[in-house]
């Protein structure tokens, strides 16, 4: 039987990374929330609960948390991104080199939200993977599903374009985001983020111009289970 990967989601007491957490803790994945302050963590930890036979959710501090999981997941704003990524660098330094790191992180730039303005750098994805370097193997995903649809509990409806320059990093993180009812596609190396991370801000103005809640993406012509 494989073990799944304990999971830290640093930023979950927000709205992504809480629902990122609450859907992982009830597929029976091992799930720490990561805060800047560790009593912020471990209250938002218990408003979580677990599934096929997950312990508990714990919470902890950021750097605590990196430190323990096998799978970082970072899901801050992106005023918050660069600092963060400061902080698991300094938690993972000393851990085997080729943990994976989930950057959810989209470059949104209020209050023009709905308006694509990407960094200089090309995107929150590749900037992670600069600072990190050998540290670790970066890979972008979960920047177009709407955080509501994660805690309403059904049926999540859009796939999850995953973007990383290592290939077995992104079918790790495919198989993640398979176990809480979404479809990853294999979008290319770290560099392609920048057009996921883009789609974000487009689908911001979709939900507002067309009135509806967490529109998301579907990729047409792959078969099932391909």
């Amino acid at each position: 039987m494989q073990t799944r990967p304990t999971l830290a989601i640093i930023g979950g007491t927000g709205a992504l990374g809480s629902g990122l957490a609450t859907r992982w803790a009830a597929a029976g994945y091992t799930v720490i929330i990561g805060s800047r302050t560790a009593d912020k963590a471990k209250s938002a930890a218990l408003e979580i609960a677990t599934g096929n036979g997950a312990p508990p959710v714990r919470g902890e501090d950021n750097a605590t948390a990196a430190r323990l999981a096998d799978v970082i997941v970072i899901a801050v704003p992106f005023s918050h991104h660069d600092a963060t990524l400061r902080e698991i660098r300094e938690a993972i330094i000393d851990a085997p080199p080729g943990k994976i790191i989930v950057d959810a992180v989209v470059p949104l730039v209020p209050p023009k939200v709905a308006q694509v303005q990407m960094p200089a750098q090309g995107s929150a994805g590749q900037i992670a993977q600069e600072l990190l370097g050998d540290l670790a193997r970066v890979v972008s995903a979960f920047h177009n599903v709407g955080a509501a649809k994660l805690h309403n509990g059904g049926d999540i409806g859009c796939d999850v374009l995953v973007c990383g320059n290592d290939a077995e990093a992104r079918v790790e993180v495919i198989a993640l985001t398979a176990a809480i009812g979404m479809r990853g596609i294999d979008a290319g190396p770290i560099a392609n983020s920048a057009a996921a991370e883009a789609l974000t801000s487009v689908l911001i103005g979709i939900n507002r111009r067309y009135k509806v809640d967490c529109a998301g993406i579907r990729i047409t012509g792959i078969a099932a289970g391909a």
